[in-house]
């Protein structure tokens, strides 16, 4: 038998079998494709591009010029970056001619006109920048960068409707920091403050790092009086960025205005290594130092933040409050008038005016004052209770009940719709009221008087100014509403001023000579009698005398360095060494 081995496969086997695929094995001889030739006037471009994002600006002109000498002007992309670059050289109108050119030469580039609209916005031709944008969102469709800037045009025409059409529908394409930011302040421009916070509140869940983002956030909520959501959020913001200076002063502000005032100064330390010369700064510094009744030291803080900002009318109001309360009625005056100059439709400013002539023995000018400050604002309770106390000093108490009657109203009103009114005017109006009923029956109140010109719920009470914004937010260490705190106290400094006095507490509103203490029953018959002789005996020389009208309201604005030292002010250890350690051991040069 044969060996099976050996015998041939059959043609079934043969067929079963694989074939492999002959591959072309490659010449080696052969030489690699070159690049795409370019043409001539496009080969720099690579170079141009290098110089110019290292902002080497002069070696990327010379090329451009080169570039375009050889291209005839037809290099698009050497016509774009001289644009760029003379724009940031402060030249736009220039540069708005070179990316005219780039439309000129490609039409179809959105870019060239994004340049173009950027370039007439700068030059504050809005509409006209609005109709390039709209071709240019022809060509792109969805591109962000467009709609926002088609937004911020709309924003600065006072097209508020438009504006937020445009930056939601950036939002809808890509959710920028920015376009929140932009968003948020038309809200602001509306004053609308709650749809504010729903932006930044959006913004901050797909930002959820960013501390610039999380401190406007927490300065709404102080807006709102919802101070614990403004705490977490500027925690968290300072928990990102230990040294963010808004932070900080927003949370000391926010402190100062609870009367934590020793914590709001150790915040104010930290901003201080970073921002040594910031007028809010200092102005909330020494406005800590008033709360403390540290008034020697709180001039001096209050008139370097002067010294800083001059013409910041919140400083000058927040100077006129300490000299007033230190009874250096002149200097009162003399800064109060100035606030005035730079704010002449605010209330209350009037009415420390009117406080100050009262006390320099101008009557006549003091009534005006008052008038004046309630046409601006007839429902803020201090401005009632001081006119009436003024008037009741003078001898006009017919007049001042009607204003009593008024106050009375608008207290009503107040706490009607849930809004507390300062304890220390309640006193004072509980005392006056007696003097005034005794003094002269008072006739029945006109039904003008019971009903105010505004409706309850449309009033606010206001300390001061409650904007915000911000960027700088502060709040003054003196009677904010809902803190619980009173007034500053009329003291008198012993002079020299060789440390700081130990002000022994007195009522700033009212010391007067007789103790009226009304009861709680409505002035009985019994003690009607000892009310009519006690007036009596005094009604030669006005027997409320020394009823003090001075409802020194808040101010909210960030505190600053004062203007200048006075020579025998002793400023406090720990300021003094802060402010050393920011001029490296020399303090900055102070106003004589």
């Amino acid at each position: 038998m044969a060996d099976r081995s050996l015998q041939k496969p059959s043609s079934d086997q043969t067929e079963k079998k694989v074939a492999i695929p002959s591959v072309p094995v490659p010449n080696s001889n052969a030489r690699p494709k070159k690049a795409p030739e370019l043409p001539v006037f496009e080969r720099r471009n690579w170079l141009i591009h290098l110089h110019y994002v290292r902002k080497e600006f002069d070696t990327c002109k010379a090329l451009i010029r080169e570039q375009l000498s050889e291209a005839g002007g037809m290099c698009e992309y050497a016509v774009y970056v001289q644009g760029l670059i003379l724009r940031q050289e402060g030249k736009i109108q220039e540069s708005l001619d070179l990316f005219q050119t780039c439309t000129v030469l490609n039409m179809q580039n959105p870019e060239n006109l994004k340049q173009v609209a950027r370039s007439l916005f700068l030059l504050a031709r809005h509409k006209a920048a609005i109709d390039v944008y709209n071709q240019a969102a022809t060509i792109s469709e969805k591109d962000w960068e467009i709609f926002h800037n088609l937004g911020v045009c709309y924003m600065y025409l006072r097209d508020y409707t438009k504006a937020k059409d445009c930056l939601k529908q950036a939002l809808s394409l890509r959710r920028h920091e920015v376009t929140y930011v932009v968003l948020g302040k038309i809200y602001l421009l509306e004053r609308d403050i709650n749809a504010a916070i729903d932006i930044y509140r959006s913004a901050v869940e797909y930002l959820p790092e960013n501390p610039d983002l999380l401190t406007t956030l927490g300065l709404l909520y102080m807006q709102v009086n919802q101070f614990q959501k403004a705490f977490e959020n500027l925690g968290n913001a300072m928990a990102f960025n230990p040294s963010h200076t808004k932070a900080i002063m927003a949370a000391g502000s926010m402190m100062q205005n609870h009367a934590d005032y020793d914590v709001a100064i150790t915040k104010y330390r930290i901003a201080a290594a970073t921002i040594p010369e910031s007028p809010p700064l200092w102005n909330n510094i020494g406005m800590c130092f008033f709360g403390k009744k540290k008034f020697v030291a709180a001039i001096s803080c209050l008139k370097r933040a002067h010294y800083l900002a001059p013409f910041d009318w919140k400083i000058l109001y927040n100077l006129g409050l300490v000299h007033l309360t230190m009874q250096q009625y002149a200097s009162s005056f003399h800064f109060i008038s100035a606030a005035i100059n730079l704010k002449s439709d605010m209330a209350q400013l009037y009415m420390l005016l009117a406080v100050s002539l009262s006390h320099l023995e101008d009557p006549e000018d003091a009534a005006q004052s008052y008038e004046h400050a309630l046409k601006l604002d007839n429902k803020d309770p201090s401005i009632l209770i001081n006119y009436t106390v003024f008037l009741f000093n003078t001898g006009d108490r017919r007049k001042a009940s009607h204003y009593m009657a008024q106050y009375e109203t608008t207290v009503a009103m107040l706490r009607s719709t849930g809004k507390d009114v300062d304890q220390e005017l309640a006193e004072l109006a509980a005392k006056l009221g007696p003097a005034i009923q005794v003094g002269r029956p008072l006739t029945e109140p006109s039904p003008a008087t019971l009903q105010p010109s505004a409706p309850a719920e449309d009033y606010v009470y206001s300390t001061v100014n409650k904007q915000r914004l911000y960027t700088d937010t502060s709040y003054s260490a003196t009677n904010t509403e809902g803190s619980g705190q009173t007034s500053q106290q009329k003291i008198k400094p012993s002079l020299p001023y060789e440390e700081e006095p130990d002000v022994k507490s007195e009522s700033s509103l009212m010391q007067s000579t007789q103790e009226i203490s009304p009861d709680t029953e409505l002035y009985p018959t019994s003690k009607l009698n000892m009310y009519k002789n006690e007036i009596r005996e005094s009604e030669s020389s006005h027997s409320l005398s020394e009823i003090h009208p001075r409802k020194l309201v808040s101010i909210d604005q960030v505190p600053l360095p004062p203007t200048h030292l006075p020579e025998d002010d002793d400023i406090p250890e720990e300021l003094e060494s802060a402010v050393r350690r920011n001029h490296r051991g020399k303090l900055p040069p102070l106003a004589s």
